[in-house]
């Protein structure tokens, strides 16, 4: 599949803001499964500084200083990017989860990629003695790991209520598990706990899906948002799986992957600091249109 993508994010702000300075992530990821044929980022106000990076988990980072007064920021970011994933290994034939998790305890590799990474709590995903026990259900000994996180994933998909008003960004993932309502951010996290919690490396991916509309009905330009899933290591034959527990999906050309962290803080869209009174209004829309 190839797609065109285009991710619009506005600031507004109810009185002026002097100074600014932010880190975005909005960039998509090249390769695994996924090619930017193109990429870009346009940003208004007029910018002091920008500089592009790649963190430490490879992914693009763009930074930028703002330093005239301004009462909107808005960010665009569009790509073309073609996605061609492998098909997934029958759940089935994947390794024992204890030998997934012996494997990844016992891992000497730091790189970026290594399972190490994603075995231990982090910042948004601690350890919740309730998600492992949840989480718990569906590993009993020597089942294939793949097997018992589709599962899992399933479970969460039938137990759990999107809810877009139920919780914020900076909600607590046992609170977000206790309401069994959320977004595709606290179903993540939640997955998440709960496969560390039982030594497997799972990490955070943030991206976009497309969507598609019912029989008979037009696409509606921005009604797409962008999305989160998880990365499960299922050991070194098959590496990293994604699975999408909103949707119960294992990932395929559907998805379009824009960044890889341990949680939602490593891969924020937006972090920054600004410098004036006053509060603010955010606006996202967010466009994926197959091409081809």
């Amino acid at each position: 599949m190839i797609y065109d993508v285009r991710h619009l994010t506005t600031y507004g702000y109810s009185r002026s803001v002097p100074f600014a300075r932010c880190i975005l992530r909005l960039l998509p990821r090249d390769g695994e499964g996924q090619h930017v044929r193109h990429s870009e980022l346009s940003v208004s106000p007029r910018l002091a500084d920008r500089s592009e990076a790649i963190c430490f988990f490879g992914n693009n980072m763009t930074t930028l200083t703002i330093a005239r007064p301004h009462r909107e920021l808005k960010l665009e970011m569009r790509a073309r990017i073609e996605v061609r994933r492998p098909p997934a290994p029958f759940p089935g034939l994947t390794r024992h989860w204890e030998d997934v998790a012996a494997l990844a305890l016992a891992s000497a590799s730091l790189a970026p990629d290594s399972p190490s990474h994603q075995l231990y709590p982090s910042r948004l995903v601690p350890f919740a003695a309730e998600v492992i026990d949840y989480a718990g259900r569906s590993f009993p000994p020597l089942r294939p790991v793949l097997e018992a996180a589709s599962e899992l994933m399933a479970r969460i998909r039938a137990d759990f209520t999107y809810d877009p008003d139920a919780t914020e960004v900076s909600t607590p993932l046992a609170e977000a598990f206790a309401k069994r309502h959320g977004v595709c951010q606290d179903f993540a996290h939640i997955m998440i706990a709960g496969l560390r919690g039982l030594g497997l490396p799972a990490g955070y991916v943030s991206g976009y899906i497309r969507t598609i509309p019912p029989a008979g009905q037009p696409r509606l330009e921005g009604s797409d948002a962008s999305h989160a899933w998880v990365r499960l290591w299922c050991g070194p034959e098959t590496g990293w799986i994604g699975l999408d527990p909103t949707n119960n999906l294992i990932v395929g050309d559907d998805h379009i992957v824009t960044a890889y962290g341990r949680d939602y803080a490593d891969v924020s869209p937006l972090d920054g600091v600004l410098i004036g009174p006053g509060s603010q209004k955010i606006g996202i829309a967010v466009d994926v249109i197959p091409v081809g």
